[in-house]
């Protein structure tokens, strides 16, 4: 069962209004009728998104809203988005500064309520995946809320480490669920604005005819349902960062005003003439092939290479397999804790299904299955039945090499698994390449150095030699 959302409002119909239209989505709603019956509710039902009437009788709004925060410091802080009167942009402002997430002002349309309900909770759940990759275990290599000890991680945390010193725009590739808000969240934690705004945008969760309001803003009338004025995202950002993820899917007539962003650090409000300044650093992503989407005509070469100044490519979960025990390990522990299962372990076939798997859904689609084993799990150690039926399919011959000893210490066990894979790994491109380090470095994506230091180190010169 997903989170819930309480309406906080002294008006009946208000409430009603709002909690019809919230459940035709199935969000399960919850009413409450002044701040002490929300704080009361919030204590009860744990909502994941409440929103909450400024103007009320006795305890108003803001002070509702400091109550709240108060009142779960020490659990999970549900998502405030305030409801103003017309005319009421000021106190929206404070509330956002107090640590509300959004606000929306009366009278709205029905789809913009519906909108940042669903961008809130969005939100919500993300967070509570990103909770779940966040432990501290000495055994993994990381950064920040990254984990991975591979090559090709280790050279994603020297990119970020470099990059966030500076100020210039990052692009982030990388498939659904490989990580990239993550990457962009690090980003902004190591740089000169850690204390500024972080500002998330998902450009494919917004409507075409909604998404420049949502960046820029509008004033009181730019087009029909625009009854106040809307700060948007980037004004939001000033002194921060903005995460526009999912820029791939722009359309071209907002793209041409982000490129005017970019360069001039200016902009208007719809239907506004005023220009404004912000100061703002742009993080972005994208699961596209953007050159693909220059060349049939759907993405903007310039704001392409303005967006690019620095580029982080994040693996797949199929490019690092050697990460995978690792992970499958740290899961394994945050999930048994979370749901009070204690000495959960994975059979050797398990661990052998879940190397040769190729994870379409990334290093998400790997929690969300351990978590899923975890649960169901009637014995301590979780069978290969356990598995989709997917994952149970994928075993090929040379999966067999792959045996965890698990009555030996962590740190051996995990040295004797990775250089088990390293061996297996690398005696196969070298056996495709009939020997020719060169080519076998190519196809690996290692320096032609690197794999001759391992070849020394797994000794496999001698093997390789005889050929």
């Amino acid at each position: 069962m997903g989170p819930s959302i309480l309406i906080v409002d002294d008006e009946k119909g208000a409430r009603f209004g709002m909690r019809r239209a919230l459940e035709k989505d199935g969000y399960i709603v919850h009413e409450a009728d002044s701040g002490p019956q929300a704080l009361e509710e919030i204590k009860v039902r744990c909502p994941g998104l409440v929103f909450l009437d400024i103007n009320m009788p006795g305890m108003d709004g803001l002070e509702a809203l400091k109550r709240i925060r108060e009142l779960v410091r020490l659990r999970r802080i549900p998502l405030v988005v305030v409801v103003t009167a017309h005319g009421s942009e000021k106190i929206a402002v404070e509330a956002m500064k107090k640590g509300a997430y959004d606000y929306i002002a009366k009278p709205f349309e029905i789809e913009e309520l519906r909108i940042i309900a669903k961008n809130a909770l969005e939100k919500l759940a993300l967070e509570d995946e990103n909770e779940r990759l966040r432990f501290q275990l000495d055994r993994l290599d990381s950064m920040g809320e990254i984990l991975g000890k591979s090559e090709v991680m280790k050279d994603v945390f020297a990119r970020i480490e470099k990059v966030s010193a500076t100020d210039v725009t990052v692009l982030i590739h990388g498939e659904s669920g490989s990580g990239k808000e993550l990457v962009a969240r690090e980003i902004h934690k190591r740089s000169k604005r850690a204390q500024g705004p972080q500002v998330v945008m998902n450009c494919a969760a917004v409507p075409e005819t909604l998404i420049e309001s949502e960046l820029f803003g509008h004033e009181r009338g730019a087009f029909t349902g625009a009854t106040d004025r809307r700060i948007g995202k980037f004004e939001l950002a000033h002194g921060g960062t903005i995460f526009l993820d999912e820029v791939g899917d722009m359309s071209i007539s907002t793209q041409s005003k982000l490129l005017r962003v970019l360069e001039e650090q200016k902009f208007e409000r719809l239907g506004g003439t005023d220009t404004l300044k912000v100061d703002v650093r742009v993080v972005s992503a994208t699961n596209k092939n953007l050159q693909e989407e220059i060349k049939v005509g759907r993405f903007r070469e310039d704001l392409y290479y303005r967006l690019k100044v620095v580029e982080i490519e994040l693996p797949a979960l199929r490019d690092r397999r050697e990460d995978i025990p690792l992970l499958v390990h740290h899961f394994l522990e945050l999930f048994s804790r979370k749901h009070k299962k204690k000495g959960i372990n994975i059979s050797k076939e398990v661990m052998r299904a879940m190397v040769c798997y190729d994870w379409p859904g990334n290093v998400r689609q790997l929690a969300n299955l351990i978590e899923s084993a975890v649960v169901l799990a009637e014995d301590s150690t979780i069978v290969l039945e356990a598995l989709p039926e997917e994952l149970r399919g994928s075993q090929p011959s040379t999966a067999s090499a792959l045996e965890i000893e698990y009555s030996l210490p962590f740190k051996e066990a995990k040295k004797r698994l990775v250089e088990t894979f390293e061996r297996e790994f690398i005696s196969r491109s070298l056996e495709a390449h009939k020997g020719n380090v060169t080519r076998a470095a190519e196809t690996l994506g290692m320096h032609r150095q690197g794999l001759q230091q391992k070849i020394r180190e797994l000794q496999l010169r001698r093997k390789e030699e005889s050929k």
